[in-house]
């Protein structure tokens, strides 16, 4: 067992060192407070070194007392001091997170080297005309009547602007300025919608 156990800080409440381990091994939940209290910062200090401040040394740290305090069976009182017992739970632990960033750091090199093998362009790319008329049936969706009639019987009917104007019963030069203002409204429309579904 490891020799660099440090002595309980000056001053240290309650039972010394080797009275601290006998009750920690017995179960004693004081002697955890007491271990806790003593070496805490030794075995946060070891952590540090592994891998500087942070949360990989918090969590080192509070890894190793409740490890150390779940498996206290293993602890042997006569066969070392209980901070060098500490120390040895924490070189473990220093380890295992080590090989956890190891294991992380392959998973994410896996995923970038899986992301540049994949096609570039993305997914395939949408056919246009297609697009496009999904696109104008949604701005004609958006006309209110009787916009959206007069440019259905223009384009889809084929009438005439007079014909219109008879089968609706409106003047012919509200029906021509229905479709003119109409058409200026889609073609705006269009071109941003459009620009951005093939960006």
């Amino acid at each position: 067992m490891t020799t660099e156990a440090e002595p309980a800080p000056a001053g240290a409440a309650g039972p010394d060192d080797a009275e601290v381990g006998r009750r920690f091994a017995a179960g004693e939940e004081q002697a955890l407070a007491w271990a806790y209290e003593r070496w805490a910062a030794q075995v946060h200090g070891m952590a540090v070194r592994a891998f500087g401040p942070g949360p990989d040394a918090e969590d080192v740290t509070q890894q190793v007392f409740v490890s150390a305090w779940t498996g206290r069976a293993g602890y042997r009182p006569e066969q070392g001091p209980l901070p060098a017992w500490l120390t040895g739970v924490c070189r473990h632990k220093i380890a295992d997170t080590w090989a956890r960033r190891d294991r992380q750091r392959r998973a994410t090199e896996a995923a970038v080297a899986e992301l540049n093998a994949a096609p570039a362009g993305g997914p395939a790319p949408v056919d246009s005309t297609v697009a496009d008329r999904v696109l104008l049936l949604g701005e004609l969706d958006r006309l209110g009547q009787p916009q959206r009639g007069i440019i259905e019987l223009a384009f889809f009917a084929d009438l005439t602007h007079t014909q219109i104007a008879e089968r609706t019963g409106l003047p012919l030069g509200t029906v021509k300025s229905h479709i003119r203002r109409t058409l200026e409204r889609l073609r705006d429309r269009l071109e941003v919608d459009g620009a951005a579904l093939h960006a």
